[in-house]
This record gives structure tokens, C-alpha cells and sequence, in this order.
């Protein structure tokens, strides 16, 4: 008889319940800051290329005229690196791991 009651229904229940894993999201808090930070900074590099097309000049279009400040250091140098450095931190922010 001993035996039989150390392999009851109610205590072999219970054993399996509290067997069940914690179950982790992937991506932790460090993660999605990256990810925001990574979201800034290639929203920041878009809003450098903004500026006047070549042929806007005080606000107004006249195609007589060429505006020579599309081809800023801003617009040429800056802000496409801005726009791949965060594309980069976004990289980073998914393939990093997180540690619990």
C-alpha cells in the first residue's frame, strides 16, 4: 500500500505543473532603447537632407535660377551618415542579446 500512495494521481498533478518553464521575450529593455535611439538618429539624418530643391530659392520656385545648397556638406556628407549610423544601431539593437 505505501507504494501506491506515493505515486498519486494528486501528487503526480502537481509535479508536472510546477515543471513548466519561464518562458523570455527576446528582446529586453536594453534592446528596444537601442532600438528608439537607433529610430532617432536615422529620423535626425532625413530631416538634415530636407532643404529647398535646385531651382527653390527664398521659398519660390523660378527656373531660372540654381541653387547651389543641395549639395551642402549637411546634405551630401552629414546626413546620409546619420541615416547609416542608424541604420547600424538598429543592427545592433536586434542581434543583441539579452541577458537576464
Amino acid at each position: 500500500m505505501a507504494k501506491n500512495k506515493k505515486f498519486s494521481a494528486n501528487q503526480y498533478g502537481k509535479k508536472e505543473v510546477n515543471k513548466v518553464e519561464n518562458q523570455n521575450f527576446y528582446f529586453g529593455t536594453k534592446n528596444f532603447k537601442w532600438m528608439i535611439i537607433g529610430l532617432i538618429v536615422t529620423v535626425l539624418g532625413f530631416l538634415l537632407m530636407m532643404g529647398p530643391d535646385a531651382n527653390t530659392v527664398d521659398g519660390k520656385y523660378d527656373p531660372n535660377v540654381w541653387n547651389e545648397a543641395i549639395f551642402s556638406i549637411r546634405r551630401i556628407r552629414i546626413a546620409p551618415l546619420f541615416v547609416i549610423a542608424g541604420f547600424v544601431i538598429q543592427i545592433f539593437a536586434i542581434l543583441k542579446r539579452n541577458k537576464n
